[in-house]
Order: structure tokens, then C-alpha cells, then sequence
């Protein structure tokens, strides 16, 4: 139902007055309009989006899903008229084809599956579009305490989870495997299921290792810590002749996974591995407006949801703009701008 039209009873005196005076019918037809205009929209200026947007996130132990369940009651509260639903999903690249093929507004993905997706010039590469840069997924080697594995040199043979097809962490394990001289699909035994399944295996003695690419901390990691002896093996070693690959290799960078991240796993030792950035990610066809809200209340709402994804502490407006391979969605631009002092 529309809003009715206020009276002019329902003004501010001075201004009652001077709309009984007489005026040239334009001027009080256009007067007229920008009252309207002004008194149907809310506080704060352009009104709020609505209507119904999809965000794809992923497997449900991971921390792509717990983003998406957090950010979700955050746009709630900024957007009350949008609905806004979750779609699990397989990872990265599985993200890109829901959102291209318009099974979803939103999504995440990493910087190099987007760069993987679109030279390979699958269905709607060129309309993708960033919001902003959000925090990096850190590559973690896990294995039983036990194991003899030090490297990933060391999984020749060996039964390895390497993620889900259509994940970013296959994409990075496959790379991982030929820096370290190994076949993917010759020299170990890949396991092609999720975070949701792989640290159950191992448990079970079914894996003797798995690759998992997320946030840190990963709930599924901890909550394996905490029932079984794991330990984290480093892939420093492996940085160098991963960045000799070339092309998509650039959007990885050496990293050290912190003491506390999984303080049982690591026993209070930082371990060297690769990260690579978490983009949000849109199309060219989403509304700008809605794009602009959307960046906005990411940016905003970093603290609270780093309470509990401490990932997204890393959340920050001098480095979101950083979206490489993508360029901004215009209303993303616009958020940015509207944020210079």
C-alpha cells in the first residue's frame, strides 16, 4: 500500500504558508513532486533495498558458511526490507558458476580461482565484478600426529583429501602437488570430498593426510584437534617453485599461520604455508544501489563478525579495494568514494 500523501496541515508552518501562495502552475507542479519525493522517503536519504538477494557460501563446516550466516544477520539489521538467503556450495569455483548463472547475487571466492575461472573464459567470466577484498584463506596440511609426513613431498603414495571438485582448495592442492614434483593424478590417491568429510576420515585412518584452504581458524580443524592428535605440516618449502609457475601462481604469498591458530595442532609454533585473498563478488547486472549497501555493511559490520570468524578481523576499507583480477562493481566504487575523507 502506498503512503499517503501528506496534507498540508501535516507541514511545517512557514512552508504550508508558502505553498498557498500563488506560483506558476510549473514551479508548483515540480514543487509539488519534490515534496512528495522528499516525505515518502526514509531517514538517512536513498531508501533501503529490497526484494530478495542470494548469497552463495559454502560446505557447512567451513568458514565461507559462517561468514555468509553472520553477514546475513548484519544485512537484516542495515536492509530490513531485503531478504537475504544462503546457498551451500563446494567452494570457490563452484560459487562463480551459481553466481553466473544467476542462482546467486553474492558470493565469495579466492582471487586465483577468479582468475582460474575467467582465463579459462568459463560461462560469464567477464561479467564478474568485486565488492571488495575481504581476508585471506591460509593452505593447511594436516596429518595424525604420527605421521611420517613432513612435506608435501612426503605424500607420494599416501591417500589425500584435496578438496571437493569445484573448490579452491583442489585448485591450490593441484598446484601444490607439481611444486613439490608430485602427479595429481599418479603419485598419491586423491580423496575428492570437502572439510565437511575429510577430517572424519582421518580420524577413522581412511586419509593419511588431507588439504583444507580456509580462514584461520577453521572450526572443523579445531574441532578435529580437539578429538584426535593432528599436527600442521609446513609448505614453505614448496613457495618458491610454486611462484615459478607462473600466471595464477602470483595471487599466493608466503605466510606463516599464527602460534594460536590451532594451538594443540601447531603446539605453540607458528607454521610457514601460502595464503591467497577471499574476494566478495558480484556481476555487472547487480543493482548498483544494492552493491553500494551491500560493501557498506561488510566494511561495517568487521568487528562484530571477527568476534566469532576471527578471519574476518582482517576485513579492512584501505585494503578492500585491492580486488585484483576484478574490477570494482560500480556501486562498490561508489561506497569507496562516498568514504574519502
Amino acid at each position: 500500500m502506498s503512503p499517503a500523501i501528506p496534507s498540508l496541515s501535516a507541514l511545517p508552518r512557514r512552508l504550508a504558508g508558502a505553498l498557498r501562495r500563488p506560483l506558476p502552475a510549473v514551479v508548483c507542479a515540480a514543487a509539488a513532486l519534490a515534496l512528495l519525493a522528499w516525505w515518502l522517503l526514509p531517514l538517512g536519504g536513498a531508501p533501503s533495498p529490497r526484494g530478495t538477494v542470494t548469497l552463495a557460501t559454502g560446505v557447512p563446516t567451513g568458514v565461507y558458511a559462517r561468514y555468509g550466516e553472520l553477514l546475513r544477520q548484519d544485512l537484516a539489521h542495515d536492509m530490513p526490507q531485503l531478504d537475504v538467503r544462503l546457498t551451500r556450495s563446494e567452494g570457490s569455483i563452484d560459487n562463480l558458476r551459481q553466481l553466473t548463472s544467476g542462482r546467486a547475487g553474492f558470493t565469495i571466492a579466492t582471487a586465483d580461482a577468479v582468475a582460474a575461472y575467467r582465463e579459462r573464459g568459463e560461462r560469464g567470466a567477464r561479467s564478474l565484478r568485486a565488492c571488495a577484498r575481504l581476508y585471506d584463506d591460509y593452505m593447511q596440511l594436516v596429518v595424525a600426529e604420527d605421521s611420517p609426513v613432513r612435506s608435501a613431498k612426503d605424500l607420494r603414495g599416501l591417500r589425500v583429501g584435496v578438496g571437493a571438485d569445484g573448490s579452491g582448495v583442489q585448485l591450490i592442492t593441484r598446484r601444490l602437488m607439481a611444486a613439490a614434483g608430485l602427479d595429481f593424478g599418479r603419485d598419491i590417491h586423491p580423496v575428492r570430498v570437502g572439510i565437511d568429510t575429510m577430517p572424519t576420515l582421518l580420524r577413522r585412518g581412511k586419509l593419511d593426510a588431507f588439504f583444507w584452504s580456509g580462514g584461520l581458524p577453521t572450526a572443523a580443524v579445531q574441532h578435529l584437534e580437539d578429538r584426535f592428535p593432528v599436527r600442521l605440516v609446513q609448505l614453505g618449502d614448496l613457495a618458491a617453485a610454486l611462484h615459478r609457475q607462473g600466471g595464477q601462481s602470483r595471487y599466493y604469498r608466503e605466510a606463516v599461520m599464527p602460534a594460536d591458530a590451532y594451538p594443540r595442532a601447531q603446539r605453540g609454533q607458528g607454521v610457514k604455508t601460502i595464503a591467497v585473498a577471499n574476494l566478495l563478488v558480484t556481476t555487472d547486472r547487480e543493482d548498483a544501489a544494492l552493491t553500494e549497501a551491500m560493501t557498506r555493511t561488510v566494511i561495517r559490520s568487521r568487528d562484530a563478525i571477527g568476534e566469532e570468524v576471527h578471519a574476518a578481523q582482517k576485513v579492512d576499507l584501505r585494503t578492500a579495494v585491492f580486488t585484483d583480477p576484478l574490477a570494482l562493481h560500480q556501486g562498490a566504487r561508489r561506497y569507496y568514494v562516498s568514504e574519502k575523507p
